[in-house]
């Protein structure tokens, strides 16, 4: 007994001296870094860790293949369609193209392990928007990529597709384009009715053809509002007051070519009466391509509002003004293909077809 005891006891001390040399590691550190956690530290947020978002993200971060394909089935619930992870590099689709990617994941990022971090999480309308950082260890030191991880829900626990994105810059030898993930079914403006309160205000402001209207655009923002959080690697964090600032000189610059040279038409709305996401992708007119060499690509953008429902926050992730440093060998349509999608002649005065209201 009393050498069962002793073991025992060795064991015990073992494991105890094993815990106290790992919490003594110092921290790893950090390589490349963004912006997104840093800039949101004072606006916490309430996430729900069993959402099947959350678990998808840490499965992945975690290697846990089969743990990312168990949250999909063979087919989508009422189409004949397969389930699908579309990510800024590719689009997998099936169970088996879920697992391939799930395989990838890490090496995609030249990481040998990860963890994840949820930063803000918008839950409405069978979507869910979760917003972290996968925090990669790569040779000893953390690259950390801001994500959207946006998924449709097929039940509160399952999905049935997911879509991610992240700034061009932070994955590995890419090419800063991005098909886009849906087709519209009009070229037009979305429908401001769709959207509430200073969303609707800020939509309707920054789609007032010819040109947006910066004005109406900063009614929309608070007092202190930050714009930012999907920056590319590395961007540094500026003072409160200093984005406070440009925050409200943010629509000047976008009255020199919206919606006279692009617009963006959104695909979907996730709105929780606090923070509003939207998946959208460019309608380019002959204008923009001529004079900006605008181009149609996916993006996406959440915009938070305060307490008196104003703008406090808009984040938006694409590769806007990127245009000339596109390497067409690695895309997977053609530069002619590309140049040709979801482009008109001009935009309609107003929102879409709809007569742009003065107030």
């Amino acid at each position: 007994m009393k050498i069962r005891h002793l073991i025992s006891f060795a064991i015990v001390a073992s494991v105890l001296s094993g815990c106290s040399a790992v919490q003594s590691q110092p921290e790893l550190p950090v390589r490349n870094t963004c912006v997104l956690e840093r800039l949101y530290t004072d606006m916490p947020q309430e996430i729900k860790t069993n959402s099947p978002d959350v678990v998808f993200a840490n499965a992945l971060a975690a290697g846990d293949v089969e743990g990312v394909v168990s949250l999909f089935r063979e087919k989508k619930l009422f189409w004949d369609e397969a389930p699908a992870v579309d990510t800024p590099y590719e689009r997998f689709e099936g169970l088996d193209g879920i697992r391939s990617f799930a395989e990838g994941f890490l090496s995609r990022f030249e990481a040998s392990s990860a963890t994840f971090t949820p930063v803000f999480q918008t839950i409405g309308g069978g979507r869910v928007a979760l917003e972290g950082v996968f925090k990669f260890v790569v040779d000893g030191a953390i690259n950390e990529v801001p994500f959207f991880v946006v998924v449709d829900l097929r039940t509160p626990k399952l999905l049935e597709e997911v879509r991610m994105y992240t700034n061009y810059t932070y994955v590995p030898g890419l090419t800063p384009y991005r098909k886009p993930i849906f087709k519209p079914a009009h070229y037009e403006m979305g429908d401001p009715g769709l959207l509430t309160g200073a969303m609707r205000a800020y939509y309707e402001a920054l789609h007032h053809a010819p040109y947006c209207d910066p004005d109406k655009i900063h009614a929309a923002f608070a007092d202190e509002c930050i714009i930012g959080g999907y920056d590319p690697v590395n961007t540094p964090i500026r003072s409160k007051e200093e984005m406070s600032k440009e925050a409200h000189t943010f629509g000047n610059h976008l009255a020199t070519y919206i919606p006279a040279c692009v617009g963006m038409r959104y695909e979907t709305i996730i709105d929780d009466g606090v923070t509003c996401v939207i998946e959208w992708c460019h309608i380019v007119s002959k204008q923009g391509q001529e004079e900006r060499n605008r181009i149609c690509m996916s993006g996406c953008s959440a915009y938070t509002r305060n307490e008196d429902g104003y703008l406090c926050s808009v984040r938006i992730c694409d590769y806007a003004g990127h245009e000339g440093e596109i390497d067409w060998t690695q895309t997977p349509v053609s530069k002619e293909e590309a140049y040709s999608i979801n482009l008109v002649d001009e935009f309609h005065g107003g929102c879409g077809m709809k007569p742009q209201e003065e107030y």
